[in-house]
């Protein structure tokens, strides 16, 4: 075997394996978010089933047997799952409904058509008369040719680009947060490339190569080919490890829709706060509580939790410590206080003792306090 054959079956192999663990680890766990992390596992098992398949067919094992095909009849299947992984994660309580299982309908398409064209090598003796016009030209598109793959990268494009727009439609609606926003658009947006660059490969190459062999075209022979499978080893290695990691998130809640009364109201005192905090710099004051800010603002404290919770979705302490680490920020950044430590600027900036503006840093930043001096 060649080093080459070596390590694509290497690459494959683990990313089949790291996708049948995270999933299996997904479809076990007991969360919030239990189906969204069994949807994301059913893609990771069958990316990886997939690899597996083309692993054995490089050691002459499982070509054109059962399931090789069983592989082949699913292909069309990823897009749907992809979306209503989206749908899970951003729709509190989510169960699949009658209408949306018409999403299945192409999965269920692809198999009847495979069905058809197999059964086809029934009747072949070997001529195109053996074959009826229908059966002859569906052999030839469906098995000489990338249609498969290119109507599964049509399929997959077409739900990332639904998944995306589902996300910016429940930005507004939900509590998220920025970072678990962030890490579904990253899996979607990895789909969305990946498969747009395989389309475009696979629409070239089709076009190319059966002009210039006078329709003659066979795809597996490609030099595409297992770099293909290598792009889908990394992308199963890749999704399995952001599921892994966040399959405890705390499953999205829908805000409650405030009156226009209220809404306005709890946006005044917002402003109000930002007032207080980039004029006033009330931040510096060490003692600084809910209760105390609320005095001096003659504003109920109920009214500044609920007005941080509704517009800025923060909580007190950390709408004020982001006040406190910028001017920390903005101290290191003057040369003057070179000779000061870094604890003493902490002070000044208002935080009174170590351990809590390290936790600040911590989350703020997500640096320790001695990256931030090195890094100013």
């Amino acid at each position: 075997m060649e080093i080459s054959t070596v390590l694509i079956v290497l690459l494959l192999t683990v990313g089949a394996v790291q996708g049948i663990i995270y999933g299996s680890i997904l479809f076990q766990s007991n969360t919030q978010n239990k189906l969204a992390n069994r949807i994301l596992a059913t893609i990771l098992f069958l990316l990886s089933y997939r690899l597996i398949v083309q692993v054995l067919r490089l050691f002459g094992l499982g070509y054109y047997d059962s399931w090789y095909y069983m592989m082949i009849d699913l292909s069309w299947i990823h897009g749907a799952l992809l979306y209503f992984y989206v749908k899970a994660q951003t729709q509190p309580n989510f169960r699949f409904k009658k209408a949306d299982w018409i999403h299945f309908v192409p999965v269920v398409l692809q198999i009847g058509i495979s069905i058809f064209v197999r059964i086809q090598n029934i009747y072949w003796d070997g001529t195109r008369e053996s074959l009826s016009w229908l059966g002859y030209y569906g052999y030839i598109v469906w098995m000489n040719n990338s249609t498969i793959y290119i109507i599964a990268s049509l399929l997959i494009i077409l739900y990332a680009y639904k998944a995306q727009k589902r996300l910016q439609m429940v930005s507004d609606m939900f509590e998220m947060k920025a970072t678990k926003f962030n890490w579904i658009q990253r899996i979607i947006r990895s789909f969305l490339i990946y498969f747009s660059l395989v389309l475009c490969v696979l629409l070239i190459d089709l076009i190319v190569f059966s002009s210039s062999n006078e329709g003659s075209y066979f795809y597996f022979t490609r030099f595409y080919y297992y770099p293909f499978f290598v792009g889908i080893a990394i992308l199963t290695y890749w999704i399995g490890m952001e599921g892994f990691s966040r399959r405890n998130d705390a499953e999205l809640t829908l805000k409650k829709s405030l009156p226009s009364e209220t809404a306005e109201k709890l946006k005044e005192i917002s402003k109000k706060l930002e007032t207080a905090m980039q004029q006033d710099k009330l931040y510096k004051n060490q003692e600084l509580s809910l209760q105390s800010l609320a005095e001096a603002l003659d504003i109920k404290p109920y009214l500044i939790s609920k007005s941080l919770s509704e517009i800025y979705n923060k909580r007190f302490n950390d709408f004020v410590n982001e006040y406190r680490v910028k001017e920390v920020q903005t101290l290191l950044n003057d040369a003057d206080n070179s000779k000061y430590t870094l604890l003493s600027l902490a002070m000044e900036a208002g935080f009174n003792s170590k351990s809590s503006f390290n936790r600040a840093i911590k989350k703020q930043l997500g640096i320790s306090p001695s990256e931030l001096k090195v890094s100013k």
